[in-house]
């Protein structure tokens, strides 16, 4: 299917559903995503790596290193990781890099995009980019109130316009909690990724959570970033046209970490912290990191160097992390 028949098909399945003719936009992006046969995470092409094809790269398609460096920060974190299974949520098509340390613990669960993760009764689960790909809310200060936008699907083009009322109680709830903001201010906000680790931490099970992400806070998203933090990624560009080629591009934005903390210590877990990906991987892995760093492999080292400098994955990425049980 080309890019042009997998949008007309998600407008099409989104159109049937627009009352007046519109929808949420977090049910935009939420079809675009996830649509069966024609969101962007329904297929089973590779969208992860360097290569012809795809459209972005994270620190996990670095190979091997990265689960190396995950093993001994979860080893830090819980002690015996034999009585642990490994949970990876979010995991792309074709990507092995938990392959090497699966030997380390009790076993190995891997689970795609929208898949229904099963826990042990102590797991250790690790998502890497799986809250950013969650449907995301856009909300505008207009006449000095919140108000959510919803998108118009019904014309020639898709167009935006805030709708007459929040469409969750969980909308009306973030947008009750925003400070005051200048006239057009625009807050893009994934309150699915909230839902989601709920689902994923119900159950009792024990151990820890290990959450890598780009995002900020909801004061930063307002200082900084008057436009929204949303954007799409195709071919490794990056691109303000996120209602443009729906199910052919990835659509993202920000976490908010300020949200995320209170749904891990709700939860059960303790020692909630949030680390660049940089400081994490010092504070919990330092031993594995030496190793390699001391190894001799020119190779190894400038994949370390990637994971942890500043300049590379380093700073760009965030680590929110927690134990329970």
């Amino acid at each position: 299917m080309d890019a042009k028949a997998r949008h007309d098909a998600i407008v099409a399945l989104l159109r049937r559903e627009a009352r007046g003719g519109v929808v949420p936009f977090a049910r935009v992006v939420e079809a675009a995503l996830y649509a069966p046969g024609h969101g962007y995470y329904s297929s089973e092409r590779v969208r992860v790596g360097k290569a012809a094809g795809t459209d972005f790269t994270t620190a996990a398609a670095l190979g091997p290193m990265f689960g190396q460096l995950i093993a001994a920060a979860a080893k830090t974190l819980v002690g015996d990781l034999k009585s642990h299974a490994l949970v990876e949520v979010g995991a792309e098509p074709g990507q092995t890099h938990y392959a090497g340390v699966a030997t380390q613990f009790a076993e190995l669960r891997t689970f795609r995009f929208g898949g229904a993760p099963d826990f042990a009764g102590r797991s250790v689960l690790v998502a890497n980019e799986l809250l950013d790909a969650q449907p995301f809310h856009r909300f505008v200060r207009q006449d000095d109130v919140w108000r959510e936008l919803g998108v118009r699907v019904d014309g020639a083009e898709l167009t935006v316009e805030p709708l007459g009322a929040p469409s969750t109680s969980l909308a009306t709830e973030f947008a009750r909690s925003l400070p005051v903001a200048e006239e057009g201010w625009i807050i893009d906000a994934p309150l699915a990724a909230e839902e989601l680790l709920r689902k994923l931490f119900a159950g009792g099970w024990s151990g820890a959570v290990i959450l890598l992400d780009y995002g900020k806070t909801v004061a930063q998203c307002l200082e900084s970033s008057p436009a929204g933090t949303a954007r799409a990624y195709r071919s490794h560009q990056l691109s303000g046209a996120i209602l443009e080629d729906l199910g052919s591009q990835d659509l993202t934005c920000h976490v908010l970490w300020d949200r995320i903390e209170p749904v891990l210590v709700q939860a059960g877990f303790r020692s909630v912290r949030l680390d660049r990906q940089e400081a994490f991987f010092v504070r919990y892995a330092a031993e594995e990191m030496e190793r390699v760093a001391t190894s001799g492999d020119h190779e190894a080292t400038g994949r370390l160097r990637a994971l942890t400098h500043p300049a590379h994955f380093g700073a760009k990425f965030q680590v929110m992390h927690g134990i329970r049980g």
